[in-house]
């Protein structure tokens, strides 16, 4: 059950992008290039979410060109991709520190293991898609009823948007 009082709170989202803003699969052509498949409705939230003044950050493990670009397309600000041997909860501490946003302002949507450091904090909202691993699942406070690359990252944008009455605004 989402905690409507919780999103009242929330200014920023911060997204895993393999499982969480793509299903998770990996296309490889016959040139060896990776590429990913990226929901439009998902995009078409994170644009909205922008828009209304809401910040976006993503942590990823990954580091494709491909993904870069599209995140730069849909205009994300903060974007943190390839590790460089440094945990996701590294990266996520450091940026925190770096931006000054208050923790409890934070919602994170990540699906599997690299995630479970950054999602078992207090003070966050740690939401995933249906389809996180069962780690994920168990420190979630909330679990989308839909799977990572399908319109999770929506479905978690929209209600945000809806409890703070900015998803209509034009």
């Amino acid at each position: 059950m989402i905690d409507a009082q919780k999103l009242q709170k929330i200014t920023t989202f911060v997204f895993d992008i393999d499982g969480v803003m793509t299903d998770g699969s990996v296309h490889v052509l016959e040139t060896g290039e990776h590429y990913r498949t990226f929901y439009i409705r998902d995009g078409y939230a994170l644009e909205r979410a922008i828009q209304a003044g809401y910040h976006i950050c993503v942590i990823t493990g990954g580091k494709h060109e491909g993904v870069r670009k599209r995140l730069q397309n849909l205009k994300i600000q903060d974007v943190f991709m390839g590790s460089g041997g440094k945990s996701k909860l590294e990266i996520y501490t450091q940026w925190l520190e770096d931006s000054g946003i208050s923790e409890d302002e934070i919602l994170y949507m990540g699906d599997d293991i690299p995630d479970y450091q950054v999602m078992s904090r207090e003070n966050l909202y740690a939401t995933c898609p249906a389809d996180a691993c069962e780690e994920i699942l168990g420190v979630s406070q909330y679990a989308s009823p839909h799977n990572g690359g399908r319109g999770a990252v929506r479905d978690i944008i929209e209600q945000v948007m809806r409890a703070q009455e900015k998803w209509l605004v034009f």
